[in-house]
This record gives C-alpha cells, structure tokens and sequence, in this order.
C-alpha cells in the first residue's frame, strides 16, 4: 500500500444519506376520531387545524361508529391517538370498541380519549383503569386548549 494516495469523493457529488428518524419525526400524527354527530368532526377538525406536537402536524382521520372504527383498526395503520364517542350506536359502543382495541386486537400502544356528550356521565376509576383509557373529556371541551391538554 506504501505510495498509493487516498481518492477522496468530490463535495460536488456528495449526497447525504437521509436519516430514517428525521423523516419520522416529519410525519404527521395520525388520529382517529370516532363519533356518530357530524358536527362533532366538523368541530374537532376546526379546532385542531393547526395543531402540532412535538414539532409534527397531525392528521385526522374520522368514523361515524364503532363498526366503521373496527374496520379502519383492524387494517394496517399509524394511529397514534383515538377521540372516541363513549354513546354512539349503543350505550356502550366506545367502550366496547376499547376492549376491542385492546382484547381482540391487542393494541396497547394507542393513545384513548373518550368524549361523551352526557355531563356527569364520566366513566368510573376502574373502568377507566381497567380499559388504559388515557383522558376524558365532555363534547362541551372542545376548545382548542381543553383538546391540546388533552
């Protein structure tokens, strides 16, 4: 190897290889909302129009029922966060979608928000324990503020 240079790449056909964490971090969140009145979407669409955390927008993406929820969860996906209807099809239908998300499915990564538009009507402790339901919020929270803290 004695008298034999190094070649070094010129800069002008450098390319960086781009980095697999900083694309990430530039994807938007995916959330799914899940309530039967249209005009709760409209609402939450409005209210997180502009939204970002952690430097990454988020994306919305809606379901009028727990039915129509089943489907989309069970298809690949990134949900990160679910806002969920707690009375939609039946009294119970969100947190029947929770045991799903977490029983039949197995997801225990995503993030659960339930919403109801019943004041007073909150979940006990334990099922709010026993189904890993992150917040709960009423349908009258939702400003901009009450859905970011949440």
């Amino acid at each position: 190897m004695k008298g034999k240079l190094l070649k070094f790449a010129s800069t002008k056909t450098f390319k960086p290889v781009s980095d697999p964490v900083s694309q990430k971090d530039s994807l938007p969140w995916h959330i799914l909302v899940v309530d039967d009145e249209q005009a709760i979407h409209d609402i939450t669409r409005i209210v997180l129009a502009k939204f970002r955390f952690d430097n990454r927008a988020i994306k919305l993406f809606f379901a009028h029922s727990a039915k129509e929820a089943k489907e989309l969860l069970s298809q690949p996906n990134n949900f990160a966060v679910l806002i969920l209807d707690v009375v939609m099809e039946t009294g119970h239908a969100g947190l029947e979608l929770v045991s799903y998300i977490r029983n039949v499915i197995n997801n225990q990564f995503l993030r659960i928000i339930l919403r109801t538009g019943q004041p007073g009507q909150a979940p006990e402790h334990r099922v709010i324990a026993d189904y890993d339901i992150n917040d709960y919020r009423t349908k009258t929270e939702l400003t901009s503020e009450k859905c970011i803290h949440a």
